[in-house]
Formats: C-alpha cells, structure tokens, sequence
C-alpha cells in the first residue's frame, strides 16, 4: 500500500491489518447493531445501514451500549465476518476486551476525521498508514 498519511494512536491490541476503511462519525453498538452471523449493521438509524464490518478497517468515535459488545466482537470473528482491524477516537473495555478475544488488530487515540477521505488503511502497532 502506497501510505500518504501516518496517523499514530494507542494499540488496544497490536497487531497488523490492512483493508478498505468503513468510515462513520456515529457511535457503534455492537450488541444489537451488528449481525454477528453476516457483519452486517441492522440498525435502520445508523447512517451504515446494511454495510458489512467484514475484512474492513472500521473507523468510528466510540462504542455505545451492552457489555455483551465484546462477546459479539468475538462472535463476528468466529463467524469469520470480523472487521480487519479497529480505528476509534477513544476506546472503550467493551470494544478493547472484544478486539483482544477476537484477536483483532485495534488502535484508539486517533483522530478519525483524518481518515474520512481516504479509501484504505494499514495498522501496525500504534501506527495507522492511510492512502
């Protein structure tokens, strides 16, 4: 991937991703919003309605909602309909727990207006590549 931005936060799970980025400036519900058979978002209020998480870079402010929101992050995984990797502004334990039992690469402290114009994202680390 030909990186023209490098945008660094803090890894809540290390590890590498690289995929489209699903970008949205409203808050995730895992638990309720997210088909954990499919990845798909239920939710008809969400502006990503019908939208597929799966083998993206999700890109979003914050989680909202249950705590079984880290059970689901895990089941979408399971399911193999996990998002590559996780970009947030702020993380909070539902999602960090769920990305660390799905093993899904996850970095918070980010600026995500940054990445709402770019078409695909790399995470490293704490490290996040867009072009």
């Amino acid at each position: 991937m030909g990186t023209e931005a490098m945008l660094r936060g803090r890894a809540i799970k290390a590890g590498v991703a690289e995929g489209t980025v699903l970008f949205t400036e409203a808050p995730l519900a895992f638990f309720g919003m997210i088909d954990p058979g499919t990845g798909v978002i239920t939710d008809s209020n969400h502006p990503l309605k019908g939208e597929s998480v799966a083998g993206r870079i999700l890109v979003f402010p914050h989680a909202k909602g249950s705590t079984v929101g880290s059970y689901t992050i895990y089941a979408l995984a399971r399911n193999g309909k996990a998002p590559a990797g996780m970009v947030m502004a702020s993380c909070e334990a539902i999602v960090a727990a769920g990305a660390v039992m799905a093993g899904i690469p996850a970095v918070d402290l980010v600026d995500i207006r940054a990445m709402k114009d770019w078409t695909r994202a790399r995470i490293s680390g704490m490290e996040v590549g867009i072009a």
